[in-house]
């Protein structure tokens, strides 16, 4: 779905996959690689392109035919790297850009990004397992199983698992800009 997307924005535009790697910072390989769906993109690499195409990240998800239901299986779900490439994210909602909702398991010692970033959005992550510990500007809280905790995301934030066992959380985000 995402690949459909780049490629349809990339050819609306006249631009060669050469040419889009290159305003991206990305190698053509990838980019035919994304768009033929044989590998999803991490955030960082949907971050340079939304940038080159002058949109945001959620309207690469956009698809003007998502139904107006949807049910997310395992295994037929698309799937997002965080920046620094560790954690993977599952999207449980569909493209339609109106609500993002990600489900990811953080292996011990795994972070969401190695530095605290922001991004014009709300978060709120509900924890399903394990133990969470979020990094918000000079604050860190301990968030376990059963509980939840929402931050305006505009300001500096990552998620850490400091704990021994895994931890599992739902993720969502409004707007949608991961």
């Amino acid at each position: 779905m995402i690949g459909d997307r780049l490629h349809e924005l990339r050819t609306a535009r006249g631009m060669s996959l050469r040419v889009l790697a290159e305003q991206a910072g990305v190698s053509a390989t990838l980019l035919s690689q994304i768009e033929r769906g044989v590998t999803e993109p991490s955030l960082a690499t949907l971050r340079r392109l939304a940038g080159v195409f002058g949109e945001s990240i959620a309207s690469l998800f956009e698809d003007p035919a998502a139904p107006s239901v949807w049910l997310s299986r395992p295994g037929e779900r698309t799937t997002l790297g965080a920046p620094n490439g560790q954690i993977r994210y599952e999207r449980l909602t569909p493209g339609n850009g109106q609500l993002e909702v990600l489900h990811a398991v953080l292996a011990p010692g795994e972070v969401s990004s190695e530095e605290l970033w922001s991004h014009p959005s709300m978060e709120c992550v509900y924890v399903v397992g394990g133990t969470l510990t979020v990094e918000f500007e000079r604050a860190t809280y301990t968030v376990v199983a059963g509980e939840s905790i929402t931050l305006d995301s505009t300001r500096p934030h990552r998620y850490l698992n400091t704990s021994d066992a895994p931890a599992e959380i739902v993720l969502a985000i409004n707007p949608p800009t991961p």
